[in-house]
């Protein structure tokens, strides 16, 4: 568990919860799922002792729940946000650098799509985060922040940079993990786009279609997400509106900068809906294509065959009645009988294949 307090013009990291809350800006603490769980019963009377008001048994098993979907409840007290994020995990190591796709590589990269919960909880001067194990979004930020207020150089530090509320850093960690999806996306539409072309080519005969439909089984789920996300964020938005007018100017203008923040977040995750379901139409279009072309081409072979058989059915006649047992039949006493016989067949077969030919029945015209 890692406690910082976030003020005006500094962050810093604390070594404990403190007993009392800071005078001035807001704390953050940000946890492990486990370690929340083992430690819930000091944190809730910490909040007891700082008379903000204890997390309710179903929030603390929604934020220690490993399979809960994005979703949006509040209190008087406090706001609760559960936010799944999307990312690659290292179940796809070299997956962008690869110069070749390969179903097997295809099917690393649906395999290492990571969808596991992020809770936030958010007070008025304190902002709780529970995380996975190996997520990095609370390393990445307290870095960020620390570098910003202390070590970084000195055109950079500043409030401007700082999150003014536990509010506006929870929706600047949702939009990092809404923006980490391009590196997701950007692994997907190779994988899936290499898939598409190997089904579409004729010179080749597909056999991935358990990596397909892992495929499409994965952008719908990535579509569930992203629903659950949008209507997370659309909850948090409306529960925002409600929120009681501040007599402050400036916490009037942070109240509407935090609306703006928001909406792009919210702006961001239609993006992200957007894209996966052009994915999951392409994938499904592939597919419609493949087998259409398929049909195409077992037409075609249909037809050369059909042509072909019209070709050689007069050549049968001519043969079945020269092959009749009467005594007297034309040509069959004369010594050029054969080779008129194997001229009216050859002039036959040559005319009806140039007609067929150019009724484009045969394989070698171009297609109208």
């Amino acid at each position: 568990m890692r406690i910082f307090h976030v003020g005006a013009e500094h962050f810093e990291e604390l070594q404990a919860l403190p007993a009392e809350l800071p005078a001035h800006g807001f704390l953050w603490v940000g946890s492990a799922r486990r370690e929340l769980e083992v430690g819930i019963a000091e944190l809730q009377a910490t909040l007891q002792r700082w008379e903000l008001g204890v997390l309710v048994d179903l929030h603390v098993s929604d934020l220690i729940n490993n399979q809960l979907p994005s979703h949006f409840d509040y209190t008087s007290w406090y706001d609760m946000m559960v936010f799944r994020r999307l990312a690659a995990t290292h179940a796809a190591p070299g997956a962008a650098e690869e110069p070749q796709t390969t179903a097997s590589l295809a099917r690393r990269v649906l395999q290492s799509i990571d969808t596991s919960p992020v809770g936030f909880a958010v007070f008025d001067r304190l902002l709780i985060t529970v995380h996975p194990t190996d997520c990095a979004v609370r390393d990445h930020f307290a870095g960020r922040y620390l570098g910003l207020a202390g070590n970084g150089p000195a055109d950079v530090r500043g409030s401007s940079r700082l999150p003014t509320s536990p509010a506006d850093l929870m929706l600047r960690m949702v939009n990092h993990m809404v923006d980490n999806y391009l590196e997701l996306r950007r692994l997907l539409t190779r994988q899936l786009g290499q898939l598409q072309k190997d089904l579409l080519d004729p010179r080749n005969r597909f056999q991935d279609w358990s990596v397909l439909l892992d495929s499409r089984n994965a952008l719908h789920a990535l579509e569930d997400t992203c629903e659950d996300q949008r209507s997370a964020v659309q909850e948090w938005i409306d529960a925002l509106e409600d929120w009681p007018d501040e007599p402050d100017a400036e916490r009037r203008r942070e109240r509407e900068l935090l609306r703006v923040r928001s909406r792009d977040v919210l702006e961001h995750i239609e993006r992200v809906l957007q894209h996966v379901r052009r994915l999951e139409h392409s994938a499904e279009s592939a597919v419609q294509m493949h087998f259409s072309a398929l049909s195409h081409r077992t037409n075609d072979i249909m037809r050369t065959l059909t042509a072909l058989t019209a070709v050689f059915l007069p050549l049968n006649l001519i043969t079945g009645f020269f092959g009749m047992n009467f005594e007297f039949m034309p040509l069959i006493h004369t010594h050029a009988g054969f080779w008129l016989a194997v001229g009216l067949m050859a002039l036959v077969g040559i005319g009806l294949g140039v007609v067929f030919r150019r009724k484009r029945y045969l394989g070698g015209g171009r297609r109208p």
